[in-house]
């Protein structure tokens, strides 16, 4: 029998030629981006894996400055380092003003830098200029000269703050309390420009008319920002959400600097000093 007359005996026979071509087509197109992280991945890989490979050593050893100067030699310990860590006081209490600290500044970091973003939607272009580039010069400030600075405007004796206030002599870095509201404050400071131009990037990508709508149906600004905008820049708000958890839970240079360390006592201690 001829292919001619095989194909008219059996129509099915010139559906499954082209129905393998798609499947292997739709495999090869759903796997497509797994072998593109390849070779990203065989970069990345060996950069994360021998430094968490190495802590791990290090943090089941005996490792101490006279093991770093190669006085004497490294002792295996197990897991008391771990042990000696969970049953220190100190070190619980640490972890708690670390995980308070971190909540609070990346709640007020998104409070400020959500408020902003839509106030740039709403102010003309030059002070929409004025604030983008205030916000640039903040976020492109090193945390050791904005906390420098920082502590220049909030000193007991020649502060601006404390002239303007009526505060002379007020010290601010003495209670654990306004310390950590100050250094905060400078985290802040620091922090909200990226969450700003990311929200207001993404509520800029809005349609218009999405939002007229809503106002020809009575939709108040508050109404419209939380049931259409929110909803609408809800990944940028995951992105800026875990950027600014990672940035505030490793703060240290802003601590170390503005509380010579650790503060009086210790009072003003996070895990990351």
């Amino acid at each position: 029998m001829s292919t001619a007359s095989t194909a008219l005996a059996d129509p099915q026979s010139r559906v499954r030629p082209a129905t393998a071509s798609r499947r292997t087509r739709h495999s090869w197109g759903r796997h497509t981006p797994l072998w593109l992280l390849i070779p990203a991945a065989a970069v990345l890989l060996p950069l994360f894996a021998y430094p968490i490979y190495q802590l791990g050593l290090l943090s089941v050893l005996d490792f101490r400055q006279a093991q770093v100067s190669g006085g004497e030699p490294t002792r295996f310990v197990g897991f008391d380092n771990y042990l000696t860590l969970l049953r220190d006081g100190k070190f619980w209490s640490v972890l708690l003003a670390t995980v308070a600290f971190a909540a609070a500044c990346v709640a007020a970091t998104l409070a400020v830098g959500a408020a902003l973003a839509v106030l740039l939607t709403r102010v003309s272009r030059w002070p929409g200029y004025a604030l983008s580039f205030a916000a640039m010069a903040a976020w492109a400030a090193p945390a050791i000269t904005g906390s420098t600075v920082w502590m220049f405007l909030f000193d007991a004796n020649l502060g601006l703050v404390n002239q303007v206030l009526g505060l002379a002599g007020y010290n601010w870095t003495y209670d654990p309390y306004s310390t950590f509201a100050l250094v905060g404050a400078v985290v802040v400071w620091h922090s909200f420009p990226f969450v700003m131009v990311t929200l207001y990037a993404g509520i800029r990508a809005i349609p218009g008319q999405v939002l007229e709508a809503a106002a020809l149906d009575g939709a108040s600004h508050w109404r419209s920002f939380r049931q259409i905008v929110v909803p609408m820049i809800r990944p940028l708000l995951v992105i800026v959400v875990i950027q600014s958890i990672i940035w505030d839970f490793k703060v240290f240079t802003q601590i170390y600097v503005m509380t010579s360390g650790g503060g009086i006592a210790g009072q003003n201690l996070t895990l990351n000093v």
